[in-house]
């Protein structure tokens, strides 16, 4: 029998507690609390979890994690870039992406969801504590300040991981969205044909512009600006943030296999220079697909 078998075997003999993730099927849907679904995400596979939303008085009981950061983003956006560059700064802890959103815990019998219950603890609740002890956990361990999570899944949790922590941060890193469409094409051609790619991108970007929208305190960057002037853009950010700006962002080391592992961000060559990469070109307009080109003028790519 399986280590994670036998763990939730073990959860559920002596709490009735379960710990699970997410059904794959559930990949890049929002679970947060009941609300009216976003044109960018798909039917829930999962009823949405109710929580409650701890109070200013009540954060310091409710909460270890304070002032979390969240990159909200597309994929193939230069999330992985931002993360290396702000992991580089001696007060921020940037993990790989840590798909929280994708764990789960379930009430396996009616004794432990009634005594849950009687706590004031609903699955939504459940969850909130596991996720703050996890991104607790990663920083203490690292010995700084702040934490910083880049899953480009968190587009479409905005609000839950808000609801969750109600002292959260949030960067909102957008890149032209033809410019993402052809780099998630060209990342697997034969899986991902450019019109397939383009509604997967049109899906990511609408969800980041939805919660851009809900921001008024957000921070907003350009992949662009980034890889055009990144001492100009970390000096923004890091400002946002509240911290001193370190130069040491810009050259964060060369990176091996134990550091960009597949599937928890980019892994490829550019990101593993160690420095910032210029970016490609901009595509001119004829080349931008129809259905993209109303969000590449909401976020200001007009040529």
């Amino acid at each position: 029998m399986s280590l994670a078998r036998n763990l939730n075997r073990a959860l559920t003999v002596t709490t009735g507690l379960q710990v699970r993730r997410a059904p794959q099927a559930a990949k890049g849907k929002p679970k947060g609390r009941p609300a009216a679904k976003s044109p960018a995400a798909g039917p829930a596979t999962r009823p949405a979890a109710a929580y409650r939303c701890p109070t200013a008085e009540e954060q310091p009981v409710e909460r270890l994690l304070r002032r979390p950061v969240f990159i909200i983003s597309s994929i193939r956006s230069g999330s992985t870039l931002l993360r290396m560059m702000t992991g580089a700064h001696p007060r921020l802890h940037a993990p790989h992406e840590l798909h929280i959103g994708k764990l789960e815990v379930a009430c396996a019998t009616w004794h432990s969801e009634r005594a849950m219950g009687e706590l004031g603890l609903r699955r939504g609740d459940l969850e909130h504590l596991l996720w703050d002890r996890v991104l607790h956990r990663e920083l203490i361990r690292s010995g700084k300040d702040f934490v910083v999570e880049k899953t480009p899944a968190n587009a479409y949790m905005y609000r839950r991981l808000r609801d969750c922590w109600p002292d959260a941060r949030f960067v909102f890193l957008l890149r032209h969205p033809a410019s993402i469409a052809r780099s998630w094409h060209e990342s697997d051609p034969v899986k991902r044909p450019h019109e397939r790619a383009v509604t997967d991108v049109l899906r990511y970007v609408t969800a980041v512009e939805e919660a851009r929208a809900a921001d008024a305190d957000g921070f907003t960057v350009r992949y662009e600006d980034i890889t055009a002037d990144p001492e100009r853009e970390m000096r923004r950010l890091c400002a946002y943030l509240g911290v001193g700006y370190a130069p040491q962002m810009l050259h964060y080391g060369k990176k091996g296999n134990a550091e960009l592992v597949r599937g928890l961000g980019d892994w490829r060559e550019n990101i593993r220079t160690g420095t910032v990469q210029p970016g490609r070109a901009l595509p001119p307009r004829d080349e931008i697909p129809e259905r993209l080109r109303p969000m590449c003028a909401a976020w200001g790519y007009t040529s």
